[in-house]
């Protein structure tokens, strides 16, 4: 009598692997014929290029001037992540520490930045960035996605500042801590774990935004992403071993970033924080 049942679960949980085998493999044949392409010298109608070479990455630094364009781009990273956390970290301490009446509307109104796809906020933004001058200009980018990251770093951090027990924070302040030294020298060193991935996440998701930083970009404030977008698809003839070494340039940027974040925390470790401090 229980054979069905564990059948029709063998069989659910088969299809399931076999979904996601099928679509890990599209995916990483995807990336490996865009590897192998930026090394190719000529590949047409056979399983390999009839050569190698690395000049395309040199071909592509020249024509797309990714000195300029990854020193835009870290710039832009490395602005959101530090406004980031120096505006989200406390947040996410007053509302962890805190009750007030609106609370639970605020928390929803974080939320809405990261569940809303961002073209959707993204064009009115822009919009309003360009009446004021903003818009195609650095900060307009860094402003423009401060608006995902600062509700992200908030929602990440809240599990991590309920984890402090509030006694040590009380016992910091009969030994005459005040506010700012309470979490300079007695919660910053607790949370340093969480804020270290935080900002890692928040660096990843700034390289790779592509909606807002291309609706607030100009031509000096281009990140790598939208770099990579208008290699693609602008005027003109290029070679497309380039603009896949372009490709491969970008995605080890983020990659390398996302590796550490991971070693920091994972988002299984986040989201099971936050669903036990919901529980309480």
């Amino acid at each position: 009598m229980h054979s069905n049942p564990s059948l029709s679960t063998r069989l659910w949980a088969a299809a399931l692997w076999v979904t996601v085998g099928f679509f890990v493999l599209n995916l990483l044949a995807m990336i490996a014929s865009v590897v192998v392409s930026s090394f190719g010298t000529r590949w047409l109608g056979t399983w390999l290029p009839a050569g190698w070479t690395t000049r395309w990455y040199f071909s592509a630094w020249e024509e797309f001037q990714l000195h300029d364009v990854l020193l835009v781009t870290f710039q832009v990273a490395f602005s959101v992540v530090l406004l980031s956390g120096l505006l989200g970290v406390p947040a996410a301490y007053a509302m962890a520490r805190r009750e007030f009446p609106g609370k639970r509307v605020l928390m929803l109104l974080f939320l809405l930045p990261l569940l809303v796809p961002p073209i959707t906020y993204g064009i009115p933004m822009a919009t309003v960035l360009y009446q004021t001058g903003l818009g195609g200009t650095m900060a307009g980018v860094i402003l423009a996605n401060l608006v995902p990251t600062v509700p992200f770093v908030i929602l990440v951090m809240i599990p991590f500042v309920e984890q402090i027990d509030p006694r040590i924070e009380a016992a910091a302040r009969v030994f005459g801590a005040g506010t700012f030294r309470l979490f300079v020298h007695v919660l910053t060193p607790l949370l340093l774990p969480g804020v270290l991935a935080a900002l890692l996440l928040v660096l990843v998701r700034t390289i790779a935004m592509f909606e807002l930083t291309f609706l607030t970009a100009g031509p000096t404030s281009q990140t790598l992403v939208v770099a990579l977008y208008y290699s693609v698809f602008a005027a003109g003839v290029r070679a497309v071993q380039s603009v896949d070494a372009m490709a491969v340039i970008y995605m080890l940027a983020t990659l390398v970033w996302l590796v550490i974040a991971l070693r920091f925390v994972s988002p299984t470790q986040i989201v099971g924080r936050a669903k036990q401090q919901q529980a309480h």
